[in-house]
């Protein structure tokens, strides 16, 4: 049996909204709105972020727009006080876990406060550096069994991290610890412009776990019902001290890495267009609460009118946020400011009394 075979694709609602998993029928009326409403929320604040971007009001900003009944699903399967490790794409899981949208805009205009979660929310700053999130995520899952607690890491990465040495660290130990983590996959296909395939021999990322004896799963990343039920499925594992569970979400993101990238010069961008009429999360959903007779015009109009009042209101707050202080630079390096730092931070300042004078 090849991997492709040994890992099928895990699907509860098809591409044209029908149910074809006997568990999706325990998804409630009110949590298919649920589902909705937050992807819908994901996509405009996405949408709202890019062209702000387009306009200079923001720093380089990446976009996910394609994966979010990836990063919802997946969020919305954790608890309050469980710990999430997002990379700088995962937006729509973290405003899901209850991120504030004004710190999210605050990140991409390079503020300290961006990566700052509300009080009670245990969500770490995004992860820049590759796969250095997979050990913070295993460590403090570790962490909390010694502690003896029932909270659970959850940790997000792309393809292009398996690539990476602290993937496989990451792996090893909280197998070997049987820590409780839920390590999520998004596979897009591409590692900025390189292809899964030219970047790795393996078939899927799921066999990766079998290395580590770790439970492995491969799931349609744009079913979100799919995502939501394997993603609690793995979360309870980890809580009940089963240990971790690897999944690999297959998704597409229509647009680029970054603003500063042009996707066009790797892959053909008709793939995503045609993606969007046939695979789109939010579409699927839609099709979906058709045919089970959920679907409300009115419901969505209200609902899309509250949203662009919420992210209005985030980025009015953004923009009349008090002016940031050089200072962070120094101060928020070390716990406590080493003597070097010090000097540096009486240069300054001397430097700053003399212009101001």
């Amino acid at each position: 049996m090849n991997m492709l075979e040994k890992f099928p694709i895990t699907q509860y609602i098809s591409e044209e909204g029908k149910t074809v998993h006997s568990e999706a029928t325990d998804i409630t009326a009110d949590l298919v709105k649920l589902f909705y409403e937050k992807m819908l929320r994901a996509r405009m604040m996405d949408k709202k972020c890019v062209n702000l971007q387009r306009q200079g009001r923001i720093g380089t900003y990446v976009p996910y727009e394609g994966q979010e009944a990836a990063q919802v699903g997946s969020a919305l399967a954790v608890e309050k006080g469980d710990w999430m490790f997002p990379t700088y794409r995962d937006h729509a899981a973290t405003m899901t876990f209850g991120h504030s949208l004004r710190n999210l805009l605050l990140y991409w205009v390079g503020r300290i406060e961006g990566g700052i979660p509300p009080e009670g929310k245990n969500i770490f700053p995004p992860a820049v550096p590759i796969a250095s999130q997979l050990l913070h995520a295993t460590g403090v899952a570790w962490a909390e069994k010694k502690k003896k607690t029932d909270r659970v890491s959850l940790v997000y990465f792309g393809d292009g991290a398996t690539s990476e040495g602290d993937f496989h660290e990451g792996l090893n130990f909280a197998s070997v610890f049987k820590v409780p983590v839920v390590f999520f996959n998004q596979n897009n296909g591409y590692a900025i412009s390189v292809p899964m395939e030219k970047q790795m021999n393996s078939k899927t990322i799921a066999q990766k776990g079998l290395a580590y004896e770790i439970p492995s799963i491969r799931i349609d990343g744009n079913d979100i019902v799919a995502v939501y039920l394997e993603t609690k499925k793995a979360v309870e594992r980890a809580r009940n001290g089963e240990g971790p569970t690897l999944i690999e979400a297959v998704t597409w993101r229509y647009g680029a890495h970054t603003t500063a990238d042009d996707p066009s010069k790797y892959r053909d961008q008709a793939e995503s267009d045609q993606r969007r009429t046939t695979g789109d999360p939010l579409l699927r959903l839609e099709k979906y609460m058709k045919n089970e007779g959920l679907w409300d015009e009115e419901w969505v109009t209200t609902m899309e009118n509250k949203i662009t009042n919420e992210i209005n209101t985030a980025l009015e707050e953004m923009q009349n946020y008090p002016d940031p202080s050089i200072d962070d630079v120094f101060e928020n390096v070390f716990e406590k400011p080493t003597w070097t730092l010090d000097e540096q931070l009486k240069q300054h300042r001397s430097i700053k009394r003399g212009q101001m004078s």
